[in-house]
């Protein structure tokens, strides 16, 4: 620290030193004030310039040194100086002092904290370059943090000293007026009947609602803001119009119609959406048929002769998978949802204002806007793609031909599970990851154990891989891809290949362009907590706007977008993205909830983790799937969980035990109580608590236990030989 930052915080401390060794707290206690008010009172009539100049002086010096009792001197502001100078004082006072505030923190601080945060501050500093004079508005009008705090981490970023002192000096004012009101009231006071009086009463009441008038003040100035240029119907055709028939769109429509609203569903291709038609059940049907003919190769295992076994008939997996996706249909279908009150529209969506979208022609007004339009595979600008005709998720099921030989580029999760069912049944697979493991979301050992499994049925993984080109040569298809960690190229030959690189939001063809929706860097909508748009009442829920694309989360979100756009104005609720589990459906199985070993190392955060070996599970070795592991990682010295890794059969199912006990707050000394069914795989949840209770058992109370039961035994439990049994086990 150079000599300037060195001088300045010794005289800061020097200052809160002194305020607190020579107790100069006890001048600003509301009692010592009241006691004093008349005498204060005289000398403000006689030296009213002098007084407010040092009321000012001091107010400053309270709020730079982030000292208590700034709120207090505000009731002292109203109680001595009246509301109209009570408000100038403290308003250009607390201004003055938290820019001060500001700007120490800045100096003293700023740099120490970008030499260790540099990455995380970055997208700090991004979004306050970006919305910062808004940010610190909503802050200062709505007052949920202590300003103190505010000002201290606003000095850590990059806003402007100018900014930070207009937006403060506006967003404060509400709340100035206020508590300098409460004090003027307060200041009236002759006697104990005076508190019953309706000024004071009305005074605490407006204290009581600054927060919600605050908050919806805030909320209409934007809405005036953003809604500039629009004009609002004065009377709607629905209460929710809903775009997109996937899991979000579903259960947002299931939801309004369930609450008697009038919603409208629109749907350009086909109900249910991707993880109908194209993703989780199609694919799970296939994983199936998959894990059928790997159990038929190691019937042996379970006592079957080698000549039991099975040919694979490739055309009727894959004509099974189409006879599940129909079988499952119905509860996505038309005639359900119609049935339960939803008016259902097939057709191309576009909204045309924030209050009505266009369908077919026709034009529906409506309060509220859904947007639930999904995501769609990668395909990325790899040269000579186009000559090779690539499958992806969306068209893989229409395959009936098996390819002798399936090239698989990317190791993710629908990469990892197509891979290894394919292989199974009968294909000669090679996958190729660019990354240095597979699923790179999951703890390394999980990618290891994934990693292992497709090996061991066969399929050829190459990691650290790029895929340079696709090449033609005498009508054969190969990729050229080069080893990253060499810089050396490899041709591999196949006869289809499946893209399995990601998902990509479907952001454009419905308005949102022109309606000028935002969008991350990442490619989805941006929405708020409250799954909002940049029109609070236009929301997106599902792959369109989520980091989690999964349906169950989609699902999850539509409720709060259902209810925010049908109650919003009522009130709003947040979404908790606390307790969101998934699961990939290779063999064995990974799933996990909450933090996992490299994201709480990445954020710092610290962690015990707690690790069940499933090969030691009696049922386990019962079903011949003696392998993988329940980790769960709790805060230090406690039994609260932060989060789970599992990995084994039946992984998906098994993680749901810790996933309540998240969502409500149960620790593992709950899961070790409650009794689970033997012989079954979720007892490795209980045997996994029951890990942890060993490594924090009370050692020095046991200890003194078993001296206890030693006593008991009789001469100090030294002679185990003298027992007050008789060999019949009567008593003697």
């Amino acid at each position: 620290m150079d000599k300037r930052k060195s001088a300045l915080l010794a005289i800061i401390l020097l200052l809160v030193a002194g305020f607190f060794l020579f107790d100069l707290g006890q001048y600003l206690d509301l009692a010592s004030l009241k006691a004093q008010h008349a005498a204060l009172d005289a000398r403000v009539a006689a030296h009213p310039r002098l007084a407010g100049g040092l009321f000012f002086l001091i107010y400053v010096l309270v709020t730079a040194l982030s000292l208590p009792g700034a709120a207090l001197m505000t009731l002292v502001g109203g109680a001595l100086f009246g509301l109209l100078g009570g408000t100038l004082l403290v308003s250009f006072a607390s201004t003055l002092g938290a820019t001060l505030a500001m700007l120490i923190s800045r100096f003293l601080l700023r740099d120490w904290v970008q030499a260790r945060f540099s990455q995380r501050l970055a997208g700090i500093d991004q979004g306050i370059a970006r919305e910062g004079a808004s940010y610190l508005f909503a802050l200062r009008l709505v007052p949920v943090f202590p300003f103190f705090l505010i000002n201290l981490a606003m000095g850590l970023t990059k806003l402007p000293a100018r900014t930070f002192w207009w937006v403060s000096q506006l967003g404060m004012l509400p709340g100035t007026l206020v508590y300098v009101n409460a004090g003027r009231e307060l200041g009236q006071l002759d006697s104990l009947a005076g508190i019953l009086s309706p000024g004071l009463l009305g005074a605490f009441v407006l204290l009581g609602l600054l927060p919600l008038l605050s908050r919806r003040a805030l909320d209409w100035f934007k809405a005036r803001k953003v809604y500039a240029g629009w004009v609002k119907p004065r009377r709607f055709d629905r209460n929710l119009v809903v775009i997109g028939a996937g899991s979000g769109g579903l259960v947002s429509a299931y939801i309004a119609a369930a609450v008697k609203a009038k919603v409208t569903l629109i749907e350009k291709h086909k109900m249910g959406g991707d993880c109908l038609n194209t993703g989780c059940v199609p694919s799970k049907a296939l994983i199936r048929s998959a894990r059928l003919a790997n159990e038929l190769k190691k019937a042996e295992r379970l006592g079957f002769k080698p000549v039991v076994g099975g040919e694979v008939d490739f055309a009727a997996v894959m004509q099974r998978v189409q006879r599940v996706v129909e079988k499952v249909g119905p509860h996505d279908s038309v005639e359900r949802y119609t049935g339960l009150g939803v008016e259902v529209i097939e057709g191309e969506a576009r909204i045309t204002s924030p209050w009505s979208v266009e369908v077919n022609g026709q034009s529906l007004s409506t309060r509220a806007i859904v947007i639930a339009t999904g995501a769609s595979p990668l395909v990325p600008e790899i040269p000579g793609i186009e000559r090779v005709a690539p499958l992806t998720s969306d068209n893989i099921w229409e395959l009936r031909e098996q390819p002798r030989r399936l090239l698989v580029l990317g190791g993710g999760p629908i990469g990892c599970e197509l891979a290894q069912a394919f292989q199974r049944l009968g294909c000669g697979v090679t996958l190729v990851q660019r990354n240095q493991r597979l699923l790179p979301r999951e703890d390394p050992d999980a990618s290891s154990a994934v990693l292992a499994g497709l090996r061991a049925d066969g399929v050829d993984v190459l990691l650290q891989h790029k895929a340079v080109r696709f090449e033609v040569v005498d009508g054969q298809r190969q990729l050229i891809c080069m080893n990253m960690a060499d810089d050396s190229e490899t041709a591999i030959a196949f006869d289809q290949v499946l893209l399995a690189l990601g998902r990509v939001a479907n952001v454009k063809g419905f308005g949102a362009e022109e309606l000028g929706l935002e969008v991350r860097d990442n490619g989805t909508l941006a929405t708020d907590g409250y799954l909002a748009t940049r029109f609070p009442n236009i929301f997106a829920v599902g792959d369109v706007t989520s980091a989690y694309q999964f349906t169950h989360t989609a699902a999850y979100q539509a409720w709060y977008a259902a209810v925010n756009g049908l109650f919003g104005g009522l009130k709003r609720f947040r979404v908790d993205y606390r307790v969101i589990p998934w699961a990939t459906f290779t063999d064995p199985e990974v799933a996990h909830v909450g933090l996992n070993e490299q994201d709480a190392k990445a954020k710092g955060i610290a962690c015990e983790v707690t690790r069940f070996g499933i090969d030691d599970l009696d049922r386990a070795i019962t079903d011949e799937a003696a392998h993988g592991y329940v980790k769960v990682l709790t805060e230090p010295g406690k039994d609260r969980i932060l989060g789970v890794t599992i990995v084994g059969e039946h992984a998906g199912d098994l993680i749901a035990e810790y996933v309540a006990a998240m969502k409500h707050g149960l620790g593992l000394n709950k899961i070790l109580g409650t009794i689970h069914i033997y012989p079954t795989l979720a007892e490795a949840n209980k045997y996994a608590a029951g890990e942890w209770k060993r490594t924090h058992a009370p050692a020095t109370a046991l200890h003194w236990l078993a001296r206890f039961h030693r006593w008991r035994l009789g001469s100090g439990g030294k002679n185990e030989a003298a027992s007050p049994l008789k060999a019949d086990g009567r008593l003697s």
